[in-house]
């Protein structure tokens, strides 16, 4: 199916609905344009809250907006739920995974990154990253299933196995999903189980480098390395890990045990940056001039996680400010080209950076509007206050804030819901059988009332 242009005014395709793209939709919506927004996914998703949903601080739902219902106000925007394959840069037309082809005046290309393991591929079913709402469910999946069947192995034979929660990766993702394991473990589920005790269990952090958070200034990095400590994190600094296996990973040549294996050391641009057949770095992000396009290619934008834009010498962050400020921009250049004026070159205005590390512990940046460091409590608030005030939706912010004051002084998480396999990589059921990836995606396709069969012993 081919779709033609038959109208006179310009048509914008936008490719991926994150920050960068319902921004830029927006903003794009008192123009004389047609706007298509494309996505595989039909709902927006608050990337920075995805660990709260990973540990069952939060619902989905609380995170996450339907794209048509934050655009439903934009009468010359259409949403489409499909997935780029192919581009026709030439004639100016995209193909889809349906078949349908889509000609466009501009394109704007914003879908964002995944994971990255560094070569090692076969690591991703043994240590799932965090990007999408499915690999939130999944981590949630693993981490409160490793406390059910330890609590079933200490009641039928008196012992489990160790109940660690390794940590790759010391960025903010890392850094987060640390603190908060720590925080359920001592806080919120000490009185729930009555053959384990979940404070004894162990959160180990690796991070490669010499601190964790190493983008942000190194006071603040020491700051969240005492915080992560005093929460009960073991932090390991300045160590690789070369080995993922079922229940454990190597680490500078040592084995460490592990119920859970969780991955937050790399990323990757979105494949469609290389579809596009222009100039990418080493991660496959695109590169773009000052306009935001690649070279040769003005009607071509390329935004958030997935540009490699550098200003002072450096490479902007691929985060949601940048994002935001990127679709923004978009749509300003398009409203110069309409009106026949040159465009203005892109400039990321810092306002700051922050990352929370568990209850009334964070660290934060500030730029804007004053220049500060904080850490602990004051930039706890602070991290609060933003999150609460970009989430999309009134709805969003009154559940998110409701859900946050409960657990607050309750000590309670209200999501803690179980779905899909009871198989995690590597346990050891009480017969001695251990449970290998190729098992997890079988597993994954039976029911919860019926409990999983017992594994096949390895050859």
């Amino acid at each position: 199916m081919v779709t033609e242009q038959t109208h006179r005014r310009p048509r914008v395709m936008i490719l991926g609905a994150g920050f960068a793209g319902t921004h830029a939709a927006e903003a794009l919506a008192k123009l004389p344009v047609d706007v298509t927004v494309v996505d595989r996914r039909n709902h927006f998703t608050f990337q920075p809250l995805l660990y709260q949903v990973a540990l069952a601080v939060l619902s989905p739902a609380e995170i996450a907006s339907p794209v048509r219902t934050i655009l439903r106000h934009n009468a010359n925007t259409e949403v489409l739920m499909d997935e780029a394959v192919a581009f026709d840069l030439e004639g100016r037309r995209v193909r889809f995974r349906s078949g349908a082809e889509i000609a466009y005046d501009y394109l704007m290309l914003a879908t964002g990154a995944t994971h990255s393991y560094l070569g090692h591929d076969q690591w991703e079913p043994l240590a799932p990253g965090l990007k999408t709402i499915e690999d939130a469910i999944e981590i949630r999946r693993r981490v409160l299933l490793a406390f059910e069947l330890a609590e079933r192995e200490m009641l039928e034979t008196g012992s489990h196995p160790p109940l660690n929660f390794v940590v790759i990766g010391g960025g903010p993702t890392g850094v987060e999903l640390a603190g908060a394991i720590c925080d359920i473990t001592r806080r919120f589920m000490r009185h729930d189980f009555r053959h384990i005790d979940p404070a004894t269990s162990r959160v180990i952090l690796i991070e490669g480098e010499k601190h964790v958070l190493s983008t942000y200034p190194e006071e603040l990095s020491i700051k969240a390395e005492e915080q992560l400590r005093a929460l009960g994190v073991e932090v390991h600094l300045n160590l690789r890990v070369t080995d993922v296996q079922p229940g454990y990973v190597i680490a500078g040549g040592q084995r460490i045990d592990a119920a859970v294996t969780l991955w937050a050391a790399g990323v990757q641009a979105s494949p469609l940056g290389k579809l596009l057949g222009v100039p990418t770095d080493k991660r496959g992000c695109v590169l773009v001039n000052s306009t935001l396009n690649p070279e040769g290619h003005r009607e071509i934008f390329i935004c958030g996680d997935l540009a490699h834009f550098e200003q002072d010498g450096h490479q902007v962050p691929g985060v949601a400010q940048p994002a935001m400020q990127m679709g923004d921009h978009v749509a300003r250049m398009i409203a110069a080209d309409l009106n026949h004026q040159p465009r203005k070159p892109f400039h990321y205005f810092d306002k700051g950076d922050m990352a929370t590390i568990g209850r009334l512990s964070a660290v934060a940046k500030v730029e804007w509007p004053f220049k500060a460091r904080w850490s602990g409590f004051p930039a706890w608030i602070t991290w609060l206050v933003v999150h609460i005030y970009f989430l999309i939706g009134f709805r969003n912010r009154l559940a998110v804030l409701s859900q946050w004051v409960w657990s607050y002084f309750t000590f309670t998480y209200g999501v803690r819901l179980i779905y899909g396999s009871q198989v995690l990589p590597g346990w050891t059921d009480r017969d001695g059988v251990e449970t290998h990836p190729g098992e997890l995606q079988a597993a994954s396709q039976r029911t919860q009332t019926q409990p999983p069969s017992k594994p096949a012993a390895a050859d």
